[in-house]
């Protein structure tokens, strides 16, 4: 049961780390607030993310 629970936890640590884990959490807001619209995939989710972030660059320090 142990080791269930680290495999567990080490699962959750890498699906946050490499952004699986947001993919999803965007898919499950989108579902919700437009349910007859088509999920983005994952390269257009992460196209619109990056898009997001050049145009509010006020994260970045340059």
């Amino acid at each position: 049961m142990r080791l269930r629970q680290v495999l567990s936890g080490l699962r959750w640590y890498v699906r946050e780390f490499t952004g699986e884990a947001a993919y999803d959490r965007y898919c499950e807001r989108h579902r919700g607030s437009n349910p007859h619209a088509p999920v983005p995939t994952r390269r257009q989710y992460e196209r619109l993310r990056v898009q997001h972030q050049e145009d509010h660059p006020s994260s970045r320090c340059c």
